[in-house]
């Protein structure tokens, strides 16, 4: 007897699904346009603020790690981290971007950038530059617990305004969330200088 045949699969005769296409003037084409417009400008606002965030926890971090290791600042101490650390934290990697160029070169992009960051940072300091109040002891409690990487806590903590051109001066400019900060007195020193900094103006 004859072995039987098996027969093959016919091969499949539909033809594969074409992609549906749009004139170029019609209502679905704008449709589509607009959506991948917004779907870029959300990813570019999405970047711009995970940037925004991470230079936030950057500079909050520094003030992080320049919590004393018991107590708090005093306000001279306050002034001597901002004015010989924060402040000069890039005048080595600018030194080196100035020894580097030859004489008569024009300076590079990263020189330019960070003279600007320093003059910038110099005269918001001059004009009243505002930090976190590492003077206030509850204040620093409540610094003390944060995770260095959630900007939203911020938002609990008292933030002060301070200046080069008036050291003495210091002035609220977020008085803080948290009920231990809402509840606890002012240091007596920052009371009276918010009363002479009402006086001047």
């Amino acid at each position: 007897m004859a072995p039987s045949k098996t027969k093959s699969p016919k091969p499949s005769t539909s033809a594969p699904k074409k992609e549906k296409l749009f004139h170029p003037s019609s209502r679905k084409a704008d449709q589509l346009a607009r959506k991948a417009l917004r779907k870029g400008k959300l990813g570019n606002l999405a970047s711009k603020r995970g940037q925004k965030q991470n230079s936030l926890v950057d500079v909050y971090g520094f003030f992080y790690h320049a919590l004393p290791e018991e107590g708090v600042l005093t306000l001279p101490e306050l002034h001597s981290v901002v004015n010989e650390i924060w402040l000069t934290r890039f005048d080595d990697e600018l030194e080196q971007e100035r020894a580097a160029r030859r004489k008569g070169r024009p300076k590079s992009v990263k020189e330019s950038k960070l003279e600007e960051i320093k003059l910038r940072e110099s005269d918001e300091y001059r004009s009243g530059m505002e930090v976190i109040d590492l003077t206030h002891p509850a204040n620093v409690e409540v610094f003390r617990l944060w995770d260095q990487k959630e900007v939203a806590y911020m938002q609990l903590l008292r933030f002060i305004r301070i200046t080069s051109t008036d050291p003495d001066l210091v002035v609220v400019s977020r008085p803080g969330r948290h009920v231990s900060i809402i509840g606890a007195p002012q240091p007596a020193r920052q009371e009276d200088e918010q009363m002479e900094g009402v006086e001047k103006s």
